[in-house]
């Protein structure tokens, strides 16, 4: 009996042993080590959609971990499963659930997912478990994993409101929780040609991407980009604590780095160390955190010379992983303001991509949208690839 075949139990004589917990793993290459892990942890085990889940714990009645509990294994041999995964993996901490992706064939597919019940479980496994060896010289590559609800769409009208936007994607979606738009640098009364929506779970977002793909739904009468969002970055609640650092967006192009640091040392003069301003977004730098949480709660969402600004605490990244990050697309670093030893800030991907940095220095699924732009000369019947920002699209 297999789980995909449930039926066959009602077939079962009643009399017949108890069977053990055999349930996903029958005619698996390894069935006995397998049926001997469910045994001595008391978790089940079900194979469905390609993937086969350990979990959840026995006794677990409350709802699922939250966000920033789950891990992604990589680099796994083929001939690896849970019954040499789950020891090392429990080593760290509770294993909420792990779904080994698996082929036809019975063999993994070279990665896994495991939830843990706790954040910092999940930190440790990425801190503690990424190269570790589980065959001599084959190391597991281990990182957070992001559950995204969130889409990026283009292509919307420029004069679109965020209201009007939200109402529009209501109606041909499901889930919809919120539609977050950024104003055009030049005109702050328009968009900036995209949006990104933020729907309740990740399944409703990826129902809404495969209902929104191209050729299926236009958005007044307009064709659209649809993919999912750069993930937003995971930072530890300690690091967090000691950022005392703002980030400013959607200034007006004329406001100067002087009136930047005037409104935002109005609480304590001479509380702003420096102010680095591009375009119509800027870091503001504090000589200590209570300052900057200061001018945080009292300017966000404020009006400075006429425009409406965000104001968020900077994000520090870890300099290794923003070295790693980078270097796996070919790229180098675009503009991101040091500020510690160990961690560097930068601006959100898409207002780097807005303002048409190199193709190779963005980050993301949606860099395409922003970046290529065909034009075909006809006097030279030749075609030229400019690298060019959403705003001239």
């Amino acid at each position: 009996m297999t789980a995909e075949d449930p039926a066959s139990s009602s077939t079962m004589n009643n009399n017949a042993a108890p069977s053990k917990p055999s349930t996903g793993v029958a005619g698996a290459p390894n069935e006995a080590a397998l049926v001997a892990l469910m045994e001595r942890s008391g978790y089940s085990m079900v194979q469905e959609n390609g993937q086969r889940k350990y979990g959840p714990p026995p006794g677990w009645n409350g709802p699922s971990p939250p966000r920033g509990c789950e891990i992604f294994v990589g680099k796994i041999p083929r001939d690896v499963y849970e019954d040499e995964l789950v020891p090392v993996f429990e080593s760290v901490g509770r294993i909420y659930e792990m779904r080994l992706m698996m082929d036809f064939d019975g063999k993994n597919r070279g990665y896994a997912f495991v939830m843990y019940t706790e954040k910092h479980e999940a930190k440790r496994a990425v801190r503690e478990l990424n190269n570790y060896e589980v065959r001599p010289g084959r190391l597991l590559g281990v990182c957070s994993s992001v559950d995204n609800c969130r889409l990026f769409i283009g292509g919307i009208p420029k004069t679109k409101k965020r209201e009007e936007i939200l109402e529009e994607v209501s109606k041909v979606t499901e889930g919809v929780l919120d539609v977050i738009v950024y104003a055009s640098a030049a005109d702050k009364m328009k968009n900036r040609g995209f949006a990104f929506v933020e729907y309740e779970s990740h399944r409703a977002a990826a129902m809404a991407r495969r209902k929104l793909m191209p050729g299926r739904i236009q958005l007044w009468g307009h064709q659209i980009a649809v993919d999912w969002a750069e993930p937003e970055i995971d930072v530890d609640e300690d690091v967090m604590e000691t950022v005392k650092i703002l980030y400013v967006r959607n200034l007006m192009m004329e406001t100067s780095e002087e009136t930047i640091r005037r409104v935002f040392s109005q609480w304590n003069p001479g509380c702003v160390e420096r102010v680095k301003k591009i375009r119509d977004y800027a870091f503001v730098h504090f000589t200590s955190r209570d300052d900057a949480v200061m001018a945080m709660d009292h300017l966000n969402g404020t009006e400075v010379e006429g425009s409406c600004i965000e104001v968020t605490l900077a994000k520090p990244v870890d300099k290794e992983q923003y070295s790693r990050q980078k270097a796996s697309k070919g790229g180098v670093s675009a503009t991101p303001e040091a500020t510690q030893q160990n961690y560097v800030y930068q601006c959100d991907p898409y207002t780097l991509a807005y303002y048409g940095y190199p193709y190779n220095t963005l980050i993301g699924p949606n860099r395409d949208y922003f970046v290529k732009v065909m034009i075909r000369c006809k006097s030279h019947s030749v075609s030229l690839v400019l690298l060019v920002a959403a705003e001239t699209l």
